[in-house]
């Protein structure tokens, strides 16, 4: 009972326990039943002694070793001779699966693979390899699960070689469902002709990208496609402050003024507005576009409503199209084609609540874990590392 507190193992006995060197050394023996793993027979005879050394888990600071008395055996059943195996190490593994666990869950931690093999007394390969081990056994586990209902799509970069890759994203459940190579229609079809499950997908969240709606159209015939507010929003303003240039370009280049522009009128203190309101009455046209670019902000910013409420919005918002598109500025126009292409996906917004916000925070999961490892090569090994670490 106390041998099995310690090593953490069952069916050991503890027989010695040394020190030396700042390493622990447990001597010990198997007392369970050994069985011949050909034909599960008991009936053995022994052919020999000998001693197996194993890394195990560390006592604190301290490495531990386990020594163990091990035989080899002749099955007197079916004739073959075997070495002994025992439980919580796997077969020609030099260290047990407690050591390996602790490995994989301190490099998984962020100490790099240097230096705790370097305090483990082992390798950089052989932190890497543990590491492996776990990471497709993990993934093993995640891999027979279902195509999330709720689904976010976005890109973010990988390599400069093999460019951008595509995050698939299960908004409900919060995790990371996939992650693909490519971001274009032609890179990503051979994927989604693949996926099983497509047809439970109910809702797609993705920013303003036309490849992304083509696929979704394509392959997903269930779901519909809602345009994520963040991106809606941050594309307003990026274009309002491109008419700001053309109009103020002096004006446009005051850090003070740029904070004022990009908020929200609801979110300004007394003193801001009172800053505000001279600068913009010096430019008539650049407040009505300013007020008109607030008004906008505030329709593409309701949230949770019925549909009966969603149609009462419908007329605001194509007014307000069919304005940019008339506007007499190229940066307006361009913007109320976009939304005019948009205009069924951003009308949605109003309706499901759920966003691409999960996705953008995996990213940035995903870049530590790029500058972690200073950067991947391997796709596959890329893959496997999200999907387990951002599950």
């Amino acid at each position: 009972m106390h041998s099995e507190i310690v090593l953490g193992l069952p069916d050991y006995e503890i027989t010695e326990i040394q020190r030396h060197a700042g390493r622990v050394s447990i001597c010990a023996r198997f007392t369970g039943l050994v069985a011949c793993p050909h034909c599960c027979s008991s009936r053995l005879r022994s052919k020999g002694r000998y001693t197996r050394k194993v890394r195990h888990e560390s006592w604190g600071m301290r490495a531990c070793e386990l020594l163990l008395e091990a035989r080899k055996w002749w099955c007197r059943a079916c004739g073959r001779h075997f070495r002994q195996q025992f439980p919580g190490i796997l077969k020609g593994q030099h260290a047990t699966e407690a050591f390996r666990r602790m490995i994989y869950y301190r490099h998984w931690d962020g100490i790099s693979r240097r230096r705790l093999g370097q305090r483990e007394g082992i390798g950089a390969a052989t932190v890497d390899r543990h590491f492996q081990h776990f990471l497709i056994r993990k993934n093993a586990e995640l891999s027979g699960a279902a195509c999330p209902r709720f689904l976010g799509i976005d890109e973010h970069f990988f390599t400069r070689r093999q460019g951008y890759a595509t995050t698939l994203c299960d908004l409900e459940g919060h995790k990371v469902f996939d992650v693909v190579l490519g971001r274009s229609e032609a890179s990503l079809e051979a994927y989604f002709q693949a996926l099983p499950g497509k047809e439970k997908v109910s809702m797609i969240c993705m920013d303003l990208a036309s490849c992304y709606r083509a696929v979704a159209r394509k392959h997903f015939p269930n779901a519909v496609i809602v345009a994520d507010r963040f991106h809606v929003v941050r594309l307003l303003n990026h274009h309002f402050l491109s008419v700001w240039k053309n109009v103020d370009p002096v004006g446009a280049k005051s850090r003070g003024l740029v904070s004022l522009m990009r908020r929200h009128s609801r979110n300004l203190t007394p003193e801001q507005r009172t800053k505000l309101q001279p600068y913009l009455e010096s430019f008539p046209a650049l407040q009505v576009i300013y007020q008109f670019k607030q008004r906008l902000c505030d329709l593409l910013l309701t949230k949770h409503r019925t549909a009966k409420q969603c149609r009462k919005l419908i007329p605001k918002l194509l007014r307000a199209i069919a304005e940019l598109r008339a506007s007499g500025f190229a940066a307006l126009r361009t913007l109320g084609e976009t939304f005019h292409s948009w205009r069924e996906e951003i009308a949605r917004m109003w309706r499901y609540t759920r966003n691409n916000g999960i996705t953008e925070g995996f990213h940035t999961k995903i870049e530590v874990l790029q500058r972690q490892s200073y950067g991947f090569r391997n796709f596959q090994n890329y893959r496997l590392r999200v999907k387990v670490m951002c599950s």
